[in-house]
């Protein structure tokens, strides 16, 4: 069985996120959701609308997604990709790069990004409609 990996906060579910999790199982049979916890997002100075259990719960019911796993710092990937015995690491091309130093270890492929959605976008566009 081929495994695949990415990793996100995946707050405020999206047809981008959506679009990820579809062309990430894509490479593998059974595809790996790391989310960061809300410990984590605090360290990045981030904060979701949604909690690490109800990001996780969510993410549970899509049909893409095998298996969802916390992600409590930048540093374990590696330690994942070993421990899940992963074969593909996906992510979004704004990352382009960056996790290159994992190609000793399994495949890496950056995805292009939905056009014209983010959920940076979102809490913009809800703020400006409830300042507005």
């Amino acid at each position: 069985m081929k495994k695949a990996i990415t990793y996100g906060t995946f707050d405020l579910l999206h047809t981008g996120h959506i679009n990820i999790l579809r062309r990430a199982k894509e490479y593998g049979d059974y595809l790996i959701v790391a989310i960061s916890t809300d410990e984590f997002n605090a360290i990045k100075g981030k904060k979701a609308y949604y909690s690490y259990e109800q990001r996780k719960a969510i993410l549970e019911a899509v049909r893409y997604v095998d298996e969802v796993i916390p992600e409590y710092s930048w540093d374990q990937k590696i330690d994942d990709v070993k421990k899940y015995d992963v074969d593909v690491f996906v992510m979004g091309d704004d990352w382009q790069g960056k996790f290159d130093f994992l190609k000793e270890y399994c495949q890496v492929v950056y995805l292009p990004r939905t056009v014209g959605i983010s959920t940076t976008k979102i809490k913009e566009d809800l703020n400006q409609t409830n300042n507005g």
